[in-house]
């Protein structure tokens, strides 16, 4: 057993324990995804009660036990106040919330995609890109950052490069003309949808909210992640349900 440590990160869900605590699911810059406890955190008084929300970020102190941590005080330092007054934007919050909860491990290093699910949430806040272009870039990036991404750079079965390609999920990616007959089913995509599953993939967390595309280009690109995700990502979230409902 050890005494109080500090670690800053983001609340992901909170469940109600007994009659007035809270366990939290918080995924951290130190620790990577934790459990901690918040005693009393569901009384009218509580110095919990704001803070043991979902996308709440900021310092934890946390008082390490032989297999859970209690949290002894906690500095906020973004309450995302911009995305909890739009009901759409709260869904797509709490679905990102959840899908970094599915994708994470405990104390495993997850510091990049902490800063994806804090841009994420931030850029859903300001309302100056499409909702449902951010769900593609989240979901894409988290994929990848997960190490299953699907190859976009070249032929997944030739490693030949070309300018018509089309997108095999079974397959994971992109196959050319020579190659389609590996996948009669693969959907043809324009260019410009390739350049930003590209980019995408490669891009650096803070660039990732720079671009905007098409209509075109925007719904070849959902159709592709969607599928990938589905196929991948083998689980149903509650949140997607709460979106659907829009």
């Amino acid at each position: 057993m050890s005494g109080p440590t500090t670690v800053v990160g983001m609340v992901l869900s909170a469940m109600p324990i007994g009659d007035y605590d809270k366990r939290l699911v918080i995924l951290t810059k130190e620790r990577g995804k934790i459990s901690a406890f918040a005693k009393g955190a569901r009384k009218p008084n509580s110095a919990f009660l704001a803070c043991s929300q979902p996308f709440s970020f900021g310092e934890f102190t946390l008082y390490e036990g032989r297999s859970s941590y209690n949290i002894l005080s906690v500095e906020i330092a973004n309450y995302f106040a911009e995305l909890r007054d739009d009901i759409e934007s709260v869904y797509y919050g709490l679905y990102f919330c959840e899908f970094t909860d599915y994708l994470t491990k405990e104390n495993d290093d997850e510091k990049d995609i902490l800063k994806l699910l804090y841009q994420s949430l931030r850029v859903i806040g300001k309302k100056t890109i499409d909702l449902t272009l951010i769900r593609a870039i989240f979901e894409l990036k988290m994929i990848a950052l997960n190490g299953e991404a699907p190859q976009v750079f070249h032929c997944v079965k030739c490693g030949g490069t070309a300018e018509a390609y089309s997108f095999s999920v079974g397959c994971g990616g992109l196959l050319c003309r020579s190659c389609h007959a590996n996948d009669p089913g693969a959907v043809k995509l324009s260019t410009s949808t390739i350049y930003a599953m590209q980019y995408i993939i490669s891009a650096e967390i803070e660039k990732l909210y720079t671009f905007t595309v098409t209509k075109a280009v925007l719904n070849e690109l959902c159709y592709c992640v969607k599928r990938y995700r589905e196929c991948y990502v083998e689980h149903e979230f509650k949140a997607i349900e709460l979106i659907q409902t829009l």
